[in-house]
């Protein structure tokens, strides 16, 4: 595994040398940061800052031009003074190669006999900060500003390369990759065919009640481990360091993850929420309609997305539980809570 796993070759040599080619000089220090799809690091680099964040991109996750939207969406925020952070412009490109310390990027990788494209990569100022107090209703209708903030930005030009966020890129595909793959038990695999079936069909249910929402430029994946706050500085508050799932789809699916516990409770997050969202952007109260449907959208989605990573050492190391019958068992019985929750009545605001 370790030979072909993505990132196998990924050294400190070759994140160092790799900072060091696009004009940093490097001073050795190194530290891996949390992060399951890409890698990223803290890099000393010999400069007034004293640090730089370095995020390589999973080799065939998004292409060059995928990439790319993502850099200039999170530019135009900052350009309209939104609290993001986007890469360094070094010689006027945002995306950068390196190849690992084995090889040269268009020599042959040893033991492939194939050009080694070097790992892309961006280099970003690093963000500090830590986890808002969601528990508080004033920081809840500040980060529902900022997140209006976003839309109205994202709201402006649609993505051209990234894929939507919807029923067949978050349902129907994964799923069918799920059914033809070694996954699911033996036992369970019709079990999870008849619940996800039955589950995709209530939410295209949802979506036809809700009828023809707006979709727009998204961060695509708002929870609160996503979001750095900080007291103090020009920009106090909440701001994202990572727009690496950003797609286009309905805006309250930047909204829906923040909301957590009874239906009282999520009713109060959600009021709070727009409170702070709609001196922004408008919202679209339909758009409630769906909320259920994309937290199934979501159960879908991620037992695929774990499943296709089990390459990366990284993955069997952080979801050891994944590859066992209770797994399934649970996705299952969540399928099915999400079949009735699907069923029930809105959220209103």
């Amino acid at each position: 595994m370790q030979a072909t796993a993505p990132f196998a070759d990924l050294t400190p040599d070759a994140v160092l040398n790799a900072i060091d080619a696009v004009g940093f000089a490097t001073t050795g220090t190194l530290l891996a940061l949390n992060s399951y799809e890409n890698r990223v690091f803290q890099v000393g680099v010999d400069d007034p800052q004293r640090f730089v964040v370095a995020k390589f991109y999973r080799p065939g996750r998004w292409t060059d031009a995928q990439v790319l939207e993502e850099h200039v969406f999170t530019q135009e925020l900052a350009e309209a003074e939104v609290p993001a952070v986007p890469p360094l412009a070094i010689g006027g490109r945002t995306l950068h190669r390196g190849a690992p310390p084995t090889a040269v990027a268009g020599e042959p990788a040893p033991g492939t006999g194939q050009p080694h494209p070097g790992y892309r990569f961006a280099v970003y100022p690093r963000r500090g900060g830590r986890a808002p107090e969601i528990e508080d209703r004033n920081v809840r209708e500040w980060l529902g500003r900022f997140i209006g903030r976003i839309h109205a930005v994202g709201g402006r030009q649609p993505f051209a390369h990234r894929p939507a966020l919807d029923v067949e890129n978050f349902g129907d595909e994964p799923r069918a990759w799920l059914l033809e793959s070694r996954w699911l038990p033996h036992e369970l695999r019709d079990v999870y065919a008849g619940v996800s079936a039955q589950a995709l069909d209530e939410v295209r249910r949802c979506y036809e009640r809700a009828g023809a929402v707006r979709t727009i430029r998204l961060h695509g994946d708002v929870h609160v481990g996503n979001v750095l706050w900080t007291d103090s500085g020009s920009q106090p508050g909440p701001h994202f360091v990572d727009f690496d799932d950003a797609r286009t789809g309905p805006a309250v699916q930047d909204l829906w993850m923040l909301l957590s516990g009874s239906r009282e409770d999520r009713q109060a997050q959600l009021a709070d929420l727009l409170a702070g969202y709609e001196d922004f952007a408008e919202f679209d109260r339909r758009e409630l309609l769906i909320v259920e449907a994309l937290r199934t959208l979501r159960l879908i989605h991620y037992s695929a997305w774990i499943a296709r990573r089990w390459d990366d050492p990284a993955f069997p190391a952080a979801f050891p539980w994944f590859d066992t019958p209770r797994y399934w068992e649970q996705k299952i019985l969540e399928l099915r809570e999400q079949v009735a929750a699907m069923g029930e009545p809105p959220l209103v605001a």
